[in-house]
């Protein structure tokens, strides 16, 4: 065969394979899904991760499971959820995936490259109490009281380096103040230890006092977010004493890295009905006092950009050293 001749069987040949039809992908999803929680079961996080799961089971035509895989801080469930190749895993978290990687030097992921965000699910506030017979009855008389007794009143926390620890610390430096410290193995110890007069200030979400608040056995003194929370109006927002302070707490769905694009366009198409004011999942968050958001990845990527910096500056700022 001639080299001319030789050459044009080649081209043919090449575009042959060219035409050949693609492998076809799979659809998303082809199997069950898994929704998992770096935190211990029974906590304000289910509600949101259960509620979806429901909605999406019956959306998708594939089985939803939802487990904890709790250990250092959040760090074991969201290290799983990064590493597993399935594609079909899925991270439901908190604010402390923020709040990690100030407080630790390897988290085991990285925040931004590990893990594929597809919404931020909903935002509240984060409660500051007091026991009914603290002796100061609101937050001005706590901030007086701090500068008065420098070290003396203790806040429990759920932690270490928690996001409620870093709230704390956030408060401490804006208004100038020192408070004592005391960390727990989450915010239900801490306000177990409030009720029993261990500890004399509590920071953490407000659903969980709720039953306290309502006997009259806890005081609210303010909320972390920039303006009062709707949930609770009565109460005044830190900044309003405190210019400059707001800690939103907020829940938030991201994928595994093996998590395809296909994937999060095709769950914010079929969670957009969850949108509705009389959704499930709107009344279900209300109940916890939190707005339901549903903003999709790029306001999860904007946040995750602007608060991981800033934790690791609060965290620096406190002297908290990453472990």
């Amino acid at each position: 065969m001639t080299g001319p001749a030789r050459r044009s069987l080649l081209a043919v040949l090449a575009m042959g394979g060219a035409l050949r039809p693609a492998r076809a992908q799979p659809a998303w999803p082809s199997r069950p899904i898994r929704f998992v929680s770096p935190f211990a079961p029974g906590g304000p996080h289910e509600v949101p991760a259960r509620t979806i799961a429901e909605h999406l089971t019956q959306r998708l035509g594939q089985p939803m499971v939802i487990e904890s895989r709790l250990g250092a801080g959040s760090a074991v469930g969201t290290q799983f959820v990064a590493r597993e190749p399935d594609g079909h895993t899925f991270l439901v978290t908190t604010t402390s995936f923020a709040t990690l990687p100030a407080i630790m030097k390897d988290p085991g992921f990285d925040a931004f490259t590990d893990l594929v965000p597809v919404t931020l699910i909903s935002e509240s506030s984060l409660l500051l109490a007091c026991r009914a017979d603290a002796p100061f009855a609101d937050l001005a008389g706590l901030l007086a009281a701090a500068r008065a007794r420098p070290g003396r009143i203790s806040l429990g926390s759920a932690g270490i380096g928690s996001s409620t620890h870093l709230a704390m610390a956030l408060l401490q430096h804006l208004a100038g103040i020192e408070l004592l410290h005391v960390p727990y193995r989450g915010v239900s110890q801490s306000l177990a230890a409030l009720l029993a007069g261990d500890i004399e200030l509590w920071l953490g979400d407000p659903s969980i006092p709720a039953g306290a608040l309502q006997e009259g056995r806890v005081r609210p003194l303010a909320v972390t977010t920039a303006a009062r929370s709707p949930a609770l109006p009565a109460v005044p927002a830190i900044a309003e004493a405190v210019p400059g302070y707001a800690v939103p707490f907020w829940f938030a769905l991201l994928g595994g890295r093996a998590v395809p694009p296909a994937a999060v366009t095709r769950l914010m198409q079929e969670m957009a009905p969850l949108r509705a004011p009389d959704s499930p999942l709107s009344r279900r968050m209300a109940g916890l006092g939190a707005t339901l958001l549903l903003t999709g990845p790029e306001a999860l990527t904007a946040r995750l950009h602007q608060e991981i910096p800033q934790w690791r500056q609060v965290a620096a700022a406190a002297g908290i050293t990453p472990e």
